[in-house]
């Protein structure tokens, strides 16, 4: 019988495939593509935020919960806003990260731990999306005020 890990510690071992495969998906996206950046500026957020994930996972909290503030998302969305990011562009990452996410639990499923799996697919998704409002909420946007004054 194959041993089994935990998601986190798939994730962790799979980091730099995980980012490989957001990647490939993210350059397929021409939207988000329009914005030129490296391969390096393009996935610079993602290891610490795959990190973020992993502690999340390591020490659950109850799903909903907002207490691991994310410095990693916060400069996510501070950066893409530089860069020139709309705010659907960010959103797409964000759905970009949850999908090769769980591609890489699906090439890794027989080494996953079957009775936490969903549990952990859930406190992924709530981690990623918590993330992702923290990036929002980092990225400054003028009101219409501000733009039409300045």
């Amino acid at each position: 019988m194959p041993t089994t890990n935990k998601v986190a510690d798939i994730l962790e071992q799979e980091s730099h495939a995980t980012i490989a495969d957001w990647l490939m998906r993210v350059n397929a996206e021409p939207d988000v593509v329009s914005v030129r950046l490296t391969s390096d500026k393009r996935i610079a957020h993602l290891p610490e935020i795959l990190r973020d994930i992993v502690v999340r996972l390591r020490n659950p909290l109850p799903l909903g919960t907002r207490a691991l503030i994310s410095d990693a998302a916060t400069e996510h969305g501070i950066r893409r806003r530089e860069q020139g990011y709309s705010p659907a562009m960010i959103v797409e990452e964000s759905r970009m990260l949850q999908v090769s996410i769980f591609h890489t639990l699906k090439v890794n499923i027989e080494n996953v731990e079957a009775d936490l799996l969903l549990g952990d697919v859930m406190t992924i998704a709530d981690e990623v999306d918590s993330q992702l409002a923290q990036a929002m909420t980092s990225y400054p946007i003028e009101s219409v005020t501000q733009e039409t004054i300045g």
